[in-house]
């Protein structure tokens, strides 16, 4: 199951309790049609890929968070091992999303 994050202390928690595990996030917007298009397959990838953890943040919703990680376009993706940014990237591609979690897992 993907969780949305509403507000940067959830955020903070979640890292802290993922330990050593890789959480995969989904900066994303409502009014963002390639954000609506990606986002299903990021959750189907979440089934998958049972080791990682996947969230999301709205960037509306949540925008310390966003502001926190410099999202300046979505969707944009960022994957974090041990409270530290490991990779990322922008835009609705299925195919990086999947080859930046196998190499980062």
């Amino acid at each position: 199951m993907v969780e949305y994050m509403k507000t940067k202390e959830e955020m903070d928690q979640k890292l802290a309790d993922a330990g050593d595990k890789l959480v995969a996030v989904d900066f994303t917007a409502s009014w963002c049609p390639p954000c609506k298009m990606i986002g299903p397959k990021f959750e189907a990838m979440a089934a998958e890929f049972t080791d990682v953890i996947f969230v999301k943040v709205d960037v509306d919703d949540n925008s310390d968070t966003a502001e926190e990680y410099g999202i300046s376009a979505m969707p944009t993706f960022i994957f974090i091992k041990n409270k530290k940014e490991v990779d990322r990237f922008s835009g609705a591609s299925e195919e990086k999303l999947r080859a930046t979690l196998e190499k980062c897992k």
